[in-house]
């Protein structure tokens, strides 16, 4: 039985500075102003019959409102069937669940004992998880990569750990957690805590996490799982067929760590494993604490496309040590990410990788503002957004991701890179273990950066950069000489001075191949396409980047003989970035929303239940 009363060393740290500055989430039904969790501890059984999570949460929690008699926590399809106060007494307690909102779920209101005035006491709820619950995938044999066992994995993120677990689902709220959970025995049990890379398959599992968290980070993993080690505190977990493969594409990751250290400060960690999911994953990663979700369509056997594993790293500092305070100020995440990604990047692999990898995100995010844009939803562009009444998934577009790193590449040209780099190691130090809010950043770098006499930066530029719709006349536009050689190989081949299989080619990375299929003219033929694949077999490539790119040209210029593979790829792929575009591709004709509606009819019991939520409205 795990001790549900111990007390937490670090309960201070889980809502002190948070709690004194914290703006109200719109997307939580908490009252976290009242009650502050700030230890959790589960018990749950996996069934993977019924495909539920069956047992109970304890929630200690921090009275902050002395007159306040209910606790309000969030959740989604949970069936809660009692309530307990466990301490400092024990005695059952009345609830009720509210009416559910499409986008929050449904709050869970617990009724306290009026003569109840500890400052600090214990929760019990006993619950199980509906079979549809928004944050779990449960996946048959048959959708595994073994195809031999089942497969269970959660995903948190943004609101849907409220799905698997009743809690104040908001990043506002940081708590430390242990966990027992119980499986089939010959399957292996992993989380977002202390993992154990000896551990014996026995169906039950200890978890303990010793730093405080926000909701979002909380993770579980049940399947077929091996492990190989990397370095002295990295490794991989994956299923036993892709764990070879895998190892040697992420053999680079005890260098990425060592390489942010140097620039970040230190990991505060413990270890950094890496879980290789199955396909259906909707992410390429997720950056759950001492162990990364990833995606398998990163492996491309050539460590190409390994930019994700530095961006997953790289939250152990922006996003799991320093929080967004809100899904609205998501780009603290993720900006901060993609800049500390590319910097590990060129420090390993050079400054021309970073540079190509720049500029194709800087081709995304104009593809992507201009898109919003489009369809009036210019507002997104912004970095600091409003997303009352809006699921916070809506704000995961390459806005938050680019615009936010190119914001640090524009402080960098301004400040130095010297000196942008104090900055982000105070900031780091400064706001370690909280949840800070766009307003909190803005004051801090007024304060360390602006009001400096040789700033050489005013407020102002720096709001344009938060506070207006696209791309403000600051931002640089980065240059490749490697995509300019793209370039100009590929105005040879359109002008017709060159075929395709003249083409100078042998030199080039998946980079500079996406260069290519990034710029190919939107009006190019079913003719110039079979040149290509004749030249390049672009059809069969087992890179899925690659893959994505090119049946996306495919299906605009009608290409029948990529629409094979194509059925293949968005029937055994479940990334979001990777398939997502292909189907609001295939639904602008006649034709091809015919064929999308085929297709997803047999594609959607892979896709994690967000995603499906999304295609729905695109392919029907």
């Amino acid at each position: 039985m795990i001790n549900v009363i111990r007390f937490v060393v670090c309960l201070s740290i889980a809502f002190s500075l948070s709690a004194a500055n914290a703006t109200p989430d719109v997307h939580s039904y908490a009252n976290s102003d009242d009650f502050r969790t700030a230890h959790l501890a589960l018990e749950l059984r996996a069934d993977f019959t019924e495909r539920r999570l069956i047992g109970h949460v304890d929630l200690r929690l921090t009275r902050l409102t002395p007159s306040a008699s209910a606790l309000l926590l969030d959740t989604r399809d949970l069936e809660v069937q009692r309530v307990e106060l466990r301490a400092p007494k024990r005695q059952g307690l009345t609830f009720s669940v509210g009416a559910r909102d499409a986008i929050l779920g449904s709050p869970l209101r617990i009724d306290l004992p009026k003569n109840e005035v500890a400052e600090e006491f214990v929760v019990r709820i006993h619950y199980r998880t509906s079979p549809d619950a928004s944050g779990l995938q449960w996946l048959m044999p048959l959708q595994t990569a073994g195809k031999r066992r089942p497969f269970m994995y959660s995903q948190s993120q943004a609101i849907h750990a409220r799905s698997w677990i009743p809690l104040q689902d908001t990043p506002q709220v940081r708590f430390t957690y242990e966990a027992r959970i119980k499986t089939p025995t010959n399957l292996l049990a992993v989380m977002s805590a202390e993992n154990n890379p000896a551990a014996t398959r026995n169906g039950d599992y200890s978890f303990s996490m010793p730093q405080a968290i926000p909701s979002y980070l909380l993770a579980l993993a049940i399947g077929d799982l091996s492990f190989s080690a990397i370095g002295k505190r990295t490794g991989v977990y994956a299923e036993p067929s892709v764990l070879n493969s895998a190892s040697y594409e992420f053999a680079d990751v005890d260098a990425m760590l060592a390489a942010c250290e140097r620039l970040f400060g230190s990991y505060r960690w413990g270890r950094y494993d890496l879980l290789i999911l199955p396909p259906s994953f909707m992410w390429g990663g997720m950056e759950n604490p001492r162990l990364s979700f990833i995606t398998p369509t990163v492996i491309a056997g050539d460590r190409s496309l390994v930019a994700i594993i530095a961006h997953e790293l790289a939250h152990s500092w922006s996003g799991n040590l320093v929080t967004n305070d809100s899904w609205e100020s998501v780009w603290l995440n993720e900006g901060f990410t993609t800049y500390l990604e590319r910097r590990i990047v060129e420090a390993l692999y050079g400054a021309d990788r970073r540079a190509m990898e720049d500029m194709l995100g800087m081709q995304s995010l104009q593809q992507d503002i201009a898109e919003l844009t489009q369809k009036g939803d210019g507002a997104l562009t912004k970095l600091r957004v409003s997303l009352q009444g809006r699921d916070p998934d809506d704000a995961f577009s390459d806005v938050p991701y680019e615009k936010g790193r190119f914001l640090f590449g524009f402080l960098e040209l301004r400040l130095g890179r010297e000196r942008l780099d104090a900055f982000l190691r105070g900031y780091f130090d400064r706001f370690a273990f909280h949840s800070v809010s766009t307003a909190q950043f803005i004051d801090y770098l007024d304060a360390q950066v602006l009001q400096a006499p040789n700033a050489n930066l005013t407020k102002a530029e720096v709001l344009a950069w938060i506070d207006e719709p696209g791309l403000p006349v600051t931002a640089a536009i980065p240059e490749s000489d490697a995509f300019t050689k793209v370039d100009t190989q590929r105005d040879a081949w359109l002008q017709g001075k060159r075929t395709a299989k003249q083409l100078d080619t042998q030199a080039w990375n998946t980079q500079q191949w996406l260069r290519l299929l990034k710029t190919l003219p939107a009006d190019v033929t079913v003719a110039q396409l079979a040149e290509l694949d004749a030249a390049f077999q672009f059809t069969t490539t087992s890179n899925t980047v690659i893959a994505h790119n090119w049946l996306k040209s495919a299906i605009r210029a009608g290409y029948a003989p990529a629409y094979p593979r194509l059925e293949n790829y968005l029937t055994s792929i479940g990334r979001r970035s990777l398939v997502k575009e292909l189907y609001e591709e295939l639904v602008k004709t006649p034709a091809g929303a015919e064929r999308a509606r085929a297709i997803y009819g047999k594609a959607r019991p892979l896709y994690q239940v967000p995603l499906a939520a999304q295609l729905d409205e695109i392919v029907h």
